[in-house]
């Protein structure tokens, strides 16, 4: 996945979490922030980021802000580039062989999930979460309570009791990490619901990212801890 128009800035401040102020070019700008997670451990005035450049006049911000440096490693907070790159994952045959169906945000009874896939025999249901809280090189999710994260893996597991397959991916927006566990501080019942989908045969799955300023695409699995 590609930005196309991409400008190196310092954060200054986030009023609230849809936007956060940015200085380009000696200038503060008013940028849209792709992602309404805390991301207080990221986004503290000074870091360095990265915003990609709109080209839609009709746009209220010029600026999306879509990745940060932590230290010297850098993260992409972009929470609508998991769902793009795993589908390029998946259209690239490198991750389930033999596809004949993709479908986006598929249906099952009154759930809706991020893709249903079609290969062979096999009907496969998956959940794709990303991932941008780190410590220590530990990789966790999520940064705040998620009752909808819960529901999405309770109804994994349902969805193996009437025979498909069912998957949930974390997808890491960053590299070099050492594995992957659930925040059990900020959201214990999280922890539990995934032991419980991982026991019930939802299939857990990390999966790292290659990140630079204007591209992010998926590398390596990463170990789990539960």
């Amino acid at each position: 996945m590609m930005y196309y128009c991409i400008h190196e800035g310092i954060f200054i401040s986030r009023p609230n979490r849809f936007i956060a102020q940015v200085e380009l070019n000696g200038r503060t700008e008013i940028c849209h922030v792709k992602n309404t997670g805390r991301c207080k451990e990221l986004l503290i005035p000074g870091a360095r980021v990265y915003v990609n450049q709109s080209d839609n006049p009709a746009r209220a911000t010029k600026y999306d802000l879509v990745a940060v440096y932590k230290g010297e490693r850098l993260i992409n907070i972009d929470s609508q580039a998991p769902n793009k790159i795993f589908l390029e994952y998946l259209r690239s045959g490198r991750y389930i062989s033999g596809i004949t169906r993709i479908q986006p945000e598929a249906k099952y009874g009154g759930s809706r999930f991020d893709f249903y896939v079609e290969a062979g025999q096999r009907k496969v249901f998956i959940e794709v979460k990303g991932v941008t809280l780190e410590e220590d090189n530990v990789v966790m999710f999520p940064d705040a309570p998620t009752l909808r994260g819960v529901k999405h893996l309770n109804e994994l597991a349902a969805c193996v009791t009437t025979g498909y397959e069912a998957q949930v991916i974390f997808v890491v927006q960053m590299r070099n990490v050492k594995y992957f566990t659930p925040n059990n501080t900020t959201h214990p019942a999280f922890g539990e619901a995934l032991v419980a989908a991982g026991v019930s045969g939802v299939k857990l799955i990390a999966l790292d990212c290659k990140v630079k300023p204007d591209s992010l695409e998926i590398k390596d699995f990463v170990p789990l801890r539960l």
